[in-house]
């Protein structure tokens, strides 16, 4: 079923902010998957990483998404869901994927502590290694890309809907 919204992008990309007011807007649940990861494994995400490793952070991530069944809902996932083939092959054929496209010098003024944040990055690489790492992958996998630069939530929202409604 392709009634689902799957929001993919940089952390600080705003896929949560955006998720929840495009699921108010559409009438749509709204889930974000980095919450159901925490709640499957009782561990916060920079828990996990700290634990077992971002290697196994990841396959944890790709079993989680793969497995996740929602209808009508706006998904909003982790930054490094596109390292897994096996959920962003299922997240496509239950919804439309959405790349909120944020550049570079404003993810930087949003972001604090990465490694609070959950994200999943290799010691001694830097955010712009990250950007453009995943960059290429969520252009990839997206249906629709929004870029963001300049534009407020409800204007994103409006993007979005109007975009699902063509």
């Amino acid at each position: 079923m392709k009634d689902n919204i799957i929001l993919i992008g940089m952390p600080g990309a705003g896929k949560s902010t955006v998720g929840v007011v495009l699921a108010k807007a559409l009438g749509y649940n709204f889930v974000d998957s980095d919450l159901v990861i925490q709640k499957e494994t009782g561990k916060r995400l920079f828990e996990i990483i700290d634990e077992v490793g971002i290697d196994e952070f990841l396959n944890i991530e790709n079993r989680i998404n793969a497995a996740l069944s929602v209808e009508k809902s706006v998904v909003a996932t982790g930054g490094s869901v596109i390292y897994g083939e096996e959920a962003m092959e299922h997240l496509k054929s239950i919804g439309k994927v959405v790349y909120l496209k944020t550049d570079y010098e404003s993810l930087e003024k949003r972001l604090g502590n990465l490694l609070k944040r959950g994200v999943a990055i290799r010691s001694g690489n830097t955010l712009r290694d990250l950007y453009n790492e995943r960059v290429p992958l969520y252009e990839m996998y997206a249906d629709i890309t929004i870029d963001t630069k300049n534009k407020g939530i409800r204007e994103v929202v409006e993007i979005i809907s109007k975009t699902m409604r063509e």
